[in-house]
């Protein structure tokens, strides 16, 4: 991807038996990845795609933005767990970003019936993965973060700056989901 060695790495994590479903999403997310590339502004970080459950989804993703806020305390971290578990029950994806600059997407296997599906995952959750690497976006999802774990306070100006940008790059990344047909018409 525009000459830089970017790493897509996929690994499982509490579910067993779906070493196929692996292999599948290892050159999907190959294939991905350099079609986000090309069609989406940012730089692609390296990326570590984990394929789990809605339990394994929640427990991940609170992990990591507990370490991107820093310095969280176990009632937060339980509230937000809570959280968490809640919204994973209905979610196919999750793209998390991390302290060392990379990118965490977590996918929710009991989501994905057929490869299709997770094509239209992966693509989405990978455009969320190259607008982390675009100017103040990183800075405003740790703030927000922080926020969320009662780390530091933002104003309500900047709450409603940050929701109006996150309703943007949602709205991108499903505009961005017609590239997972050209994924699976490949692996066809």
């Amino acid at each position: 991807m525009n000459g830089d060695a970017v790493k897509l790495t996929v690994t499982t994590h509490k579910v067993f038996g779906h070493r196929a479903t692996q292999r599948t999403a290892q050159y999907l997310a190959d294939q991905a990845g350099r079609l986000v590339a090309r069609s989406v502004s940012g730089r692609m970080p390296d990326v570590q795609i984990v394929l789990t459950n809605a339990r394994g989804l929640a427990e991940l993703a609170t992990a990591a933005e507990a370490e991107l806020a820093g310095g969280v305390d176990r009632r937060a971290l339980d509230r937000e767990m809570r959280h968490a578990v809640r919204e994973a029950r209905n979610a196919a994806g999750r793209a998390v970003a991390r302290t060392d600059g990379s990118v965490l997407v977590l996918v929710n296997i009991d989501q994905h019936r057929t490869p299709e599906d997770f094509a239209v995952t992966l693509v989405h959750e990978l455009v969320h993965a190259m607008q982390f690497s675009r100017k103040g976006v990183r800075e405003r999802i740790i703030r927000d973060r922080r926020h969320c774990f009662g780390v530091e306070r933002q104003t309500r100006r900047q709450e409603r700056e940050h929701e109006r940008l996150l309703n943007q790059e949602e709205n991108e990344a499903y505009g961005r989901e017609f590239l997972a047909k050209q994924l699976t018409a490949a692996a066809a």
